[in-house]
């Protein structure tokens, strides 16, 4: 199945940033996609939104979702795209939402891991993740979802991989700062490699974020990529036969002898 990850900065108007995405699943369907992965904060980035955020979020999570829909039936392609969630307090989530083809909900996620590394608080605005780890079927592939600082912590993808999960699907922005486009960059090739599955990541690029998508085979191989263009897309043949001839010869799943949760034997 071919999936494509867009790249692009959201602004602080959701409809524009609609606009945009319809824009870009246009091109992926083109391209033959049957996935297209949008960046973290799709709906509108939080410092560009005009007025009360609270209220924003209030006024167009529904409408997010609901336009969402309306792309994805329209042009014929899944959509995996995030924004801002009510929560009924103070702070609200930040979910990603992922639409079949036909433009049904299929699942949400909210993100566990909030960012609070670098001297920034995430979780000083938004409210963590409460709904788990999610994977969801498109189109026969099994995927798993997170977004951004997520993918610092391995356990997630472990499980995920311990799922069966053929790609995990990475929604990010991912924020500029010395070596940041290398861990960035480091740290998706590792989750690939480690679980021996594709990773795909669509990433916000901004004067604050750095772009840098990219589609890696079960080898960290990347197979298409940008930089830090303001907008673009990639797409790839994402095919569980790769993540077969890998696990050939590289059986690291297999070859296991700790469970995702290891029991730790004190030393006497």
């Amino acid at each position: 199945m071919k999936v494509s990850v867009g790249q692009f900065h959201p602004g602080g108007v959701m409809d524009e940033n609609i606009a945009t995405m319809r824009r870009l699943a246009v091109e992926a369907k083109a391209d033959g996609a049957s996935l297209v992965i949008f960046p973290e904060e799709s709906m509108f980035t939080v410092g560009l939104v005009e007025g009360d955020f609270i209220a924003a979020v209030d006024e167009n999570w529904s409408k997010f979702v609901q336009q969402l829909s309306f792309v994805a039936s329209e042009v014929q392609i899944a959509i995996v795209a995030g924004g801002y969630e009510s929560s009924g307090e103070e702070r609200p989530y930040n979910t990603l939402v992922v639409v079949d083809d036909e433009g049904r909900i299929v699942d949400t996620y909210r993100k566990l891991h909030l960012y609070d590394a670098f001297s920034y608080q995430e979780s000083k605005r938004i409210k963590p993740g409460d709904t788990g780890i999610k994977t969801v079927n498109i189109g026969g592939l099994n995927v798993g979802i997170m977004t951004c600082y997520d993918i610092r912590f391995p356990e997630l993808a472990r499980v995920m991989a311990d799922a069966e999960v053929d790609l995990i699907a990475v929604a990010a922005a991912w924020f500029k700062g010395d070596h940041k486009v290398e861990h960035w960059e480091s740290l998706l090739k590792v989750r690939a490699i480690e679980n021996t599955v594709w990773v795909a990541a669509a990433g916000t690029s901004s004067d604050h974020c750095i772009g840098h998508s990219v589609i890696l085979d079960p080898m960290g191989v990347p197979h298409g990529y940008l930089n830090d263009e303001p907008e673009g897309l990639v797409t790839v043949d994402v095919t569980k036969r790769r993540i077969d001839e890998v696990r050939e010869f590289l059986p690291v799943l297999k070859n296991r002898r700790l469970e995702t949760s290891p029991t730790i034997v004190e030393s006497h």
